[in-house]
C-alpha cells in the first residue's frame, strides 16, 4: 500500500531523530577493524601460500586473484538482497558473522599442523592434499560471502545516517563524506599492511591470524552496539522483479509509437516529480506508456497488469543501471592493475629492503599506495576544492575528469613498473643470480615506491570517482547496488587478471622457453608483462573517452523523489518512543 505524502513527511521526521554523526563511530569502527583484519590477509596470503603450501608464484597469484574476484562478485548479490529484501543493517550483520567465521577457520589452518603440507625436506617440498586445500578454501569462501554483505552496504548505510536532502549543503557534505570515508578505509588498510603484515612475518602465522580474529570480533561488537541509533531504510520492493516488469512491458508495447513530449500518456506515482521519462534508452519508455486508461488502470489508478504498465521511476531505475555499464566497464582495467600487488611483493623479496637501518617486510611496500591516496584526498578536499571553487562553478574536477586522470596514471604506474623490473632483472643477472630466484640484488626496494605512489594516486582519482559517480546516478533505495557495481568491477578485474596470467604463462613457455611469469623472476620477464598491462591500459583510456562522451550529462535526473520513497523499518527497530 502506498504511503501518502503526509505519512512520508512524518516518517522522514522520525528517521531524522536517529542517525547523524553520532552513529559514525560504530559504523566506521566496524568498517575500519574489518579492513585491518582482512586487507593484511589479502596482501600477505601470497607468502602464506608460497611458504606453507609450497605453491609456485603464478599458481598462488591465480588463487588470490580468484579469491579477490569472488569477494568482489558477492557484493552484487548482497546489494540486491539488501535493497530488495532484508535491508542494509541485516545484510551487514550477516556478512560480519560470516567474515568472522572465515577468519577463525583460516586461523585453524595455522594452528592445526596437519591442515598444511609437511615442511620441506631439503629441496623437496610436498604439495598440499585435496583435503588441505578444501579446508583452506572453505575459509576463503566464508570470508568472500562475508564481504558480500559488508562491502556493498556499509558505505551506503553510513550515507543513510547523514544524508539530508533538506540541507542546502547536503551535496557538498556528501562529496566530502565519500572522500573522507575512503580515507578512513585507507588508514585502516595502511595499518593492516604495515603492522598486521609485520606481525604475521615476525611472530608467525598463528599469532598473525589470531589478531585479525580479535579485531573482527571487536568490529562485530561495535556494530551491533550502535544498533538502536541507526536509520534503517526499509526495502520497499523487489528491484529484480521491477526490472523484469519494465523489460516485459517495453517488449509488449514495442510496436506502439512513443507519445510526444509533455504528453499525459505517461504513468507515474501520485506526488512524484518524475512525470516523464528521459530521452536516453528511449525504447524502455514504452513500458510506462498508458495505452487506454480504462483498460490499463483500476479504479484507484493502479496498473491492472504491472507486467504491461510500469511507473516512470521504474523505467528510470533500470535505465540508470544500463547507462552506467559502459563507464563501469572502463574500471575493469584499473582493477586489473591494482590487483598486481602480489607480484610486487615477490619482487620486493629479492631486493634490498633495509630502510633507515630497519628491514621492511616485502608486503609493506604496498602501504605507499594507500598513503598516497590518503594524502591526495586530504589535499584535494581541503585545499584544491575550495581553491577551484573561486574560479569554477563546479568546485573541483568533474567526476569524469577524475576517473579519466586516474586511468591515465594507472597506465603510467605499469609503465614505471616495467622499467623498474627491467633494471632489477639486469642487476640480478649481472650478480650471477640467473638460476637463483632467492638471491638479493644490490638494488633498493625503494625503487618500487614510485609505481606504488602512482597506483595510489590513480586509485584516489578513479576509484573514489567511480563510487561517487554510481551513487549520484542512482536513487537512495539503490545505494547498495551503486557501491556493489564498483566491487563487481574489482571482481571482474581480478577474474580477468587471473585469465591474463594463465594465458601469458602458457603462451610464453611454449617451445621449452622460460615463461614471462616464471617462478624464477630472474629467468622470467615480468617487465614484459607490466608493459603488456600498460598497453591495455592506454587502449582502455581511449575507450573511456568514447564512453564518457556518449554518456553525456550526469544530471539528467536531479531528484529521485526520496521524500516520497523513504520508508522505515518496522516499529520495533526504528521508531523512537
Amino acid at each position: 500500500m502506498e504511503m501518502s505524502m503526509e505519512q512520508n513527511i512524518v516518517a522522514e521526521k522520525v528517521v531524522r531523530k536517529k542517525g547523524g554523526y553520532r552513529t559514525m563511530p560504530f559504523i566506521i569502527a566496524n568498517e575500519t577493524f574489518e579492513k585491518v583484519a582482512n586487507v593484511g590477509l589479502h596482501v600477505n596470503m601470497i607468502l602464506y601460500l608460497l611458504k606453507e603450501y609450497h605453491l609456485d608464484p603464478s599458481t598462488a597469484a591465480i588463487i588470490i586473484f580468484l579469491w579477490n574476484a569472488v569477494s568482489n562478485f558477492m557484493p552484487i548479490f548482497g546489494a540486491f538482497l539488501s535493497d530488495s529484501r532484508l535491508g542494509r543493517f541485516r545484510v551487514i550483520a550477516w556478512g560480519t558473522v560470516l567474515d568472522l567465521l572465515g577468519l577463525v577457520v583460516l586461523w585453524f589452518t595455522a594452528i592445526i599442523r596437519h591442515a598444511r603440507p609437511p615442511e620441506c625436506n631439503g629441496e623437496h617440498c610436498a604439495g598440499p592434499t585435496t583435503g588441505q586445500l578444501l579446508f583452506l578454501f572453505s575459509s576463503l569462501v566464508l570470508m568472500a560471502f562475508g564481504a558480500g554483505g559488508i562491502k556493498p552496504c556499509t558505505l551506503a548505510f553510513a550515507a543513510d545516517q547523514i544524508n539530508n536532502p533538506e540541507n542546502p549543503q547536503n551535496e557538498r557534505i556528501m562529496k566530502s563524506f565519500f572522500n573522507w570515508y575512503y580515507v578512513s578505509v585507507g588508514v585502516s588498510v595502511t595499518v593492516s599492511v604495515i603492522f598486521i603484515v609485520y606481525i604475521q612475518v615476525k611472530a608467525g602465522w598463528i599469532v598473525g591470524f589470531a589478531i585479525p580474529v580479535g579485531l573482527m570480533s571487536f568490529s562485530s561488537i561495535m556494530f551491533f552496539f550502535g544498533s538502536v541509533m541507526y536509520v534503517k531504510v526499509k526495502p520497499n520492493k523487489s528491484l529484480l522483479t521491477g526490472f523484469a516488469q519494465v523489460i516485459a512491458a517495453a517488449w509488449k508495447n514495442r510496436h506502439l509509437p512513443l507519445p510526444p513530449k509533455n504528453s499525459a500518456m505517461w504513468y507515474f506515482q501520485s506526488g512524484s516529480n518524475l512525470v516523464e521519462p528521459t530521452d536516453k534508452a528511449r525504447f524502455l519508455n514504452k513500458a510506462c506508456m498508458i495505452k487506454n486508461r480504462e483498460k490499463d488502470l483500476d479504479s484507484d489508478g493502479v496498473p491492472i497488469d504491472p507486467w504491461s504498465l510500469c511507473t516512470v521511476r521504474q523505467v528510470e531505475e533500470l535505465k540508470a543501471i544500463i547507462k552506467v555499464l559502459p563507464i563501469w566497464s572502463t574500471g575493469i582495467t584499473i582493477a586489473i592493475i591494482i590487483s598486481q600487488q602480489t607480484f610486487s611483493v615477490v619482487q620486493a623479496g629479492t631486493m634490498d629492503r633495509v630502510v633507515f637501518n630497519m628491514e621492511i617486510p616485502p608486503t609493506s611496500f604496498v602501504a605507499f599506495a594507500i598513503l598516497t591516496l590518503t594524502i591526495w584526498v586530504a589535499i584535494y578536499d581541503r585545499i584544491l576544492v575550495p581553491l577551484l571553487s573561486k574560479y569554477t562553478k563546479r568546485g573541483g574536477l568533474t567526476l569524469m575528469q577524475r576517473m579519466g586522470i586516474g586511468l591515465f596514471l594507472s597506465c603510467l604506474a605499469t609503465a614505471v613498473a616495467a622499467l623498474v623490473e627491467s633494471r632489477r632483472r639486469s642487476a640480478a643477472i649481472s650478480a650471477g643470480f640467473i638460476n637463483n630466484p632467492n638471491g638479493v640484488v644490490n638494488m633498493s626496494a625503494v625503487w618500487l615506491v614510485p609505481q606504488q605512489c602512482l597506483t595510489g594516486l590513480a586509485e584516489a582519482l578513479n576509484i573514489i570517482g567511480q563510487i561517487e559517480f554510481y551513487y549520484s546516478q542512482f536513487p537512495k533505495t539503490m545505494s547498495s547496488i551503486a557501491v556493489a557495481l564498483f566491487a563487481l568491477g574489482l571482481g571482474t578485474g581480478n577474474l580477468i587478471a587471473s585469465l591474463i596470467v594463465k594465458i601469458v604463462k602458457d603462451e610464453t613457455e611454449r617451445g621449452g622457453k622460460a615463461s614471462w611469469l616464471s617462478s624464477n623472476l630472474n629467468q622470467g620477464h615480468y617487465d614484459y608483462y607490466y608493459a603488456l598491462l600498460s598497453i591495455l591500459g592506454f587502449v582502455n583510456l581511449f575507450y573511456f573517452f568514447i564512453c564518457s562522451w556518449a554518456y553525456g550529462s550526469t544530471e539528467d535526473i536531479k531528484t529521485w523523489d526520496e521524500e516520497v520513497e523513504t520508508t522505515l523499518e518496522p516499529e520495533k527497530e526504528t521508531e523512537t518512543k
